[in-house]
């Protein structure tokens, strides 16, 4: 039955790219979740169009529609989150891309409202996995940050069916019946290689496995220091998992029996998540898994869900930190490098959580030694991601400096004793001349 029904919502891409309105958002999965077959192909189709806008989230590719001045002025890519395609677009001077601010369990709400309030046609492109033909239902696959959102608030459903993509559980399911288009399109899900830690990530990794207590439920990143920090816990016992995207390391974490979610105080026996990325060997490890459960970021990442699991561990990266401590993440100076992400919101949930803690990780220098990633001042025009009044725990490879509740002065004692010995007394120095230290 679910079969002909099927069938008959059935289009090619170009099909389903040309019933598209001359004026419309659409929006895609995020990362490697994202229409392939619709962000590879849509600039052929210029002129059906008088003004495309495609959000997107961590793009995995570079795209044609955003890569050329030629689609200037009629398609553009907003995003919640930049990566090496969107980035070097942006560089180049092109105006196909624009960065979206967020914390990312808004991602699926206040974008779409605004779009709403312009009177804009919005549509959900989503990537799937095959449907379920006794039952009718697909699966929304390894991303369900804002898309299940997205889904439930757009004016038209196109569904990119891709038999490489992994059915997960969760609240991923979306039936045949709420869809208005299927097309078929098959592609390798994007892989994201394992990042080996340097010796200097391996001596932050241990400070921050010593906060990490039994019994935590923890929210891990990417990159080398969390996977140096995963190494270290595999001596832990009961850790559950409430993160916003699920990581390599969590397998080994489960393997090893550190991870078995028995002590969580939400959503115990699940591991808890938005989306993953990683290697074909975690999707196909995902595939079918009843033990890891994607649901919608707005609820995983809100600071208030989080704030539920007792003894919540965050544990986020930095580009640097200033002596009042102000957490960068996201950008050098003016320059927009990656996004805000889930980095707040799993902070302010994890010091919302009985006996939580948020800790905030870098090496103390950058550019081979010649930066201090410790400052007096971020550079103008930098954004904060985390604030000063919200930063816990900031983690150097030269020790861990607990800043929650203390004074001005006390922070800036405490950041310099985690800088690098080499900026030390030029830290001091600056500090004197602006005021921090009396």
């Amino acid at each position: 039955m679910w079969k002909n029904v099927y069938n008959e919502k059935l289009k090619s891409i170009e099909e389903a790219i040309l019933s598209l309105p001359k004026t419309v958002t659409v929006v895609v999965g995020l990362a490697a979740s994202e229409a392939q077959g619709f962000l590879s192909n849509v600039h052929k189709y210029k002129d059906h169009f008088d003004s495309l806008r495609v959000l997107t989230c961590l793009d995995m590719k570079e795209y044609p529609f955003f890569e050329n001045k030629e689609y200037e002025g009629k398609m553009v890519n907003h995003s919640w989150f930049f990566s090496p395609p969107t980035r070097k677009a942006r560089e180049n001077g092109l105006k196909t891309v624009d960065y979206i601010p967020n914390n990312l369990h808004m991602a699926g709400t206040d974008k779409l409202v605004a779009e709403k309030n312009e009177g804009r046609t919005l549509v959900f492109w989503g990537t799937v996995s095959p449907m379920h033909e006794d039952n009718g239902f697909f699966s929304l696959g390894i991303s369900n940050v804002y898309e299940m959102e997205v889904f439930e608030q757009a004016d038209r459903v196109i569904l990119e069916v891709n038999d490489q993509m992994p059915f997960l559980h969760g609240e991923t399911g979306i039936h045949i019946n709420q869809v208005d288009a299927v097309v078929e399109n098959s592609w390798e899900v994007p892989t994201l290689p394992a990042v080996e830690p340097t010796e200097t990530e391996v001596t932050i990794a241990q400070y921050i496995a010593d906060l990490v207590e039994d019994g935590s439920t923890i929210q891990i990143g990417i990159g080398g220091i969390p996977n140096a920090v995963a190494k270290l816990l595999d001596n832990k016992k009961d850790l559950g998992v409430h993160t916003e995207m699920f990581t390599e390391s969590m397998i080994d974490l489960f393997e090893c029996g550190a991870i078995n979610n028995t002590k969580k105080t939400l959503w115990r026996g699940k591991s808890v998540c938005a989306f993953a990325l990683g290697s074909k060997r975690m999707y196909k490890w995902l595939n079918d898994n009843p033990g890891v459960w994607f649901m919608r970021g707005h609820y995983v990442n809100d600071p208030y869900v989080i704030a539920q699991n007792d003894n919540m561990i965050s544990i986020n990266t930095a580009i640097s930190v200033d002596l009042q401590g102000q957490v960068v993440s996201e950008a050098i100076g003016a320059r927009q490098f990656s996004g805000t992400g889930g980095q707040l919101d799993t902070h302010r949930g994890a010091i919302k959580s009985k006996n939580g803690k948020g800790i905030i990780a870098l090496r103390s220098t950058a550019k081979n030694g010649k930066i201090s990633t410790i400052t007096v001042a971020h550079p103008k025009g930098a954004t904060i991601s985390v604030p000063r009044h919200d930063v816990d725990y900031v983690v150097t490879e030269f020790g861990v400096a607990h800043l929650r509740g203390k004074s001005l002065s006390e922070r800036v004692k405490l950041l310099i004793s985690i800088a690098h010995p080499n900026y030390r007394e030029q830290l001091k120095r600056e500090a004197k001349e602006i005021g921090y230290i009396l």
